[in-house]
């Protein structure tokens, strides 16, 4: 009434035969992780896009740039810690500035204009000075500054 060794062997080899077909691999893509990815990265560049795109058109100065022209002397505007208006070192008004500018540039509108102001001058007041200046029509306005030290 026992079971010979040969008859046990067949029963377990059909349950194994069972087992493994219930635990086969499966042959799927799981698509939840790609699809999270996908929509992080999607806010991240709708998010980051406004940013990019937006800048402000600026005539800033480069470093280890090259000299001025030598050959002329360029026309500048300084605004001292007072507030008062110097063109090419002659102390000027803010309502003249415009004729004496166009008088100085030989250039015309296309006459590069450098702008240097003293660290203590209102923020404001520069604004107005360059504003008056590309009112009239010349495009060219830059900001001079030095450079930091090291």
């Amino acid at each position: 009434m026992g079971m010979s060794p040969a008859a046990a062997g067949a029963q377990g080899g059909g349950r194994r035969g069972r087992r493994a077909r219930r635990h086969r691999a499966i042959a799927e893509i799981n698509m939840t992780p790609f699809i999270d990815v996908m929509l992080v990265l999607l806010i991240i560049f709708m998010v980051a896009a406004p940013l990019i795109a937006t800048g402000v058109p600026l005539d800033l100065p480069q470093t280890g740039a090259k000299p001025i022209n030598v050959d002329q002397k360029p026309v500048t505007i300084a605004i001292d810690g007072k507030g008062q208006i110097f063109l090419m070192d002659e102390p000027t008004l803010e309502p003249d500035l415009v004729s004496r500018l166009q008088g100085l540039a030989k250039q015309g509108f296309d006459e590069r204009i450098y702008v240097r102001a003293d660290k203590l001058v209102d923020y404001g007041r520069v604004a107005s000075v360059m504003s008056t200046i590309t009112a009239a029509g010349f495009k060219r306005v830059a900001l001079v500054t030095e450079p930091a030290a090291r």
